[in-house]
């Protein structure tokens, strides 16, 4: 875990303020468990109080949630940034995803631009390694897998951007899509070759990247996303032409 000792003089209050950056960094993730009260305080080098004392300031501010014979944890701080109601209005309308493709379009483009120009060494090579776990998961045929990285290769880029206000809100979008609010991957994109041209895509995005060409990069991440847009218009319309083939043919049988 990314914890640093702490100076005598600064305490409760720089350990707030230490916890609070790594969740701002999004270095502490939510769900993510701390150490336990006795590691955490030898890792900051606080006594346990003044260790407890923050830890409590963080739980009252929502930033940390204590879950009995559990420990304590990250809160889910990104689930509010929409409400279920707003949730259940997205599953139930296509236009609501084709916004939200083309916000991610606009968004993940500017983050791909920065990575690439501004991305410190680790970073980049933090999304070398996940698609190169992508490429292995797709040599294994294992959809679910390549499923999680893809969206853990975004995310990889976003981190990257050195934007917090951009990381934040991306990883609220990619958490719904994780979850199927948007779309599901595996039907969307069912067939080899759908899944060779997706691999192919992110493949173009982390050459770009490495390369440290901020226009291929943004560009690459456009052309992805402009393919995700399309292929879910597709199934849109053929779900449409279904429904009016369908109510013809209803016509059609009622009046036999």
């Amino acid at each position: 875990m990314p914890f640093q000792p702490i100076p005598p003089e600064k305490r409760a209050d720089a350990v707030t303020r230490q916890i609070e950056l790594l969740i701002l960094r999004g270095i502490l993730r939510p769900g993510e468990r701390l150490p336990a009260e006795r590691e955490l305080a030898e890792r900051l080098e606080v006594s346990r109080p003044s260790l407890r004392e923050a830890l409590a300031d963080l739980q009252t501010r929502g930033l940390l949630e204590a879950r009995a014979g559990s420990g304590v944890y990250v809160a889910d701080v990104l689930g509010a940034a929409f409400s279920p109601a707003l949730v259940a209005l997205f599953q139930r309308h296509g236009e609501a995803v084709l916004d939200y493709i083309s916000f991610r379009r606009d968004l993940e483009g500017q983050a791909a631009e920065r990575a690439a120009r501004a991305g410190l060494p680790a970073e980049l090579a933090l999304v070398e390694a996940t698609f190169a776990k992508m490429e292995a998961a797709h040599g294994k045929v294992d959809a679910a897998e390549e499923a999680r990285l893809d969206a853990a290769f975004h995310m990889a880029i976003l981190e990257a951007s050195h934007n917090i206000v951009l990381l934040h809100m991306m990883r609220s979008m990619l958490d719904l899509l994780r979850s199927g609010v948007f779309y599901n991957r595996d039907i969307m994109f069912d067939g080899m070759a759908a899944a060779e041209r997706l691999l192919d895509q992110h493949r173009a995005i982390n050459d770009a990247i490495q390369a440290r060409d901020p226009a291929a990069a943004r560009a690459a991440v456009e052309a992805h996303l402009d393919f995700v847009r399309a292929a879910y218009q597709a199934r849109l319309d053929a779900a449409r032409r279904e429904e009016i083939a369908q109510m013809r043919l209803d016509r059609e049988t009622s009046r036999s």
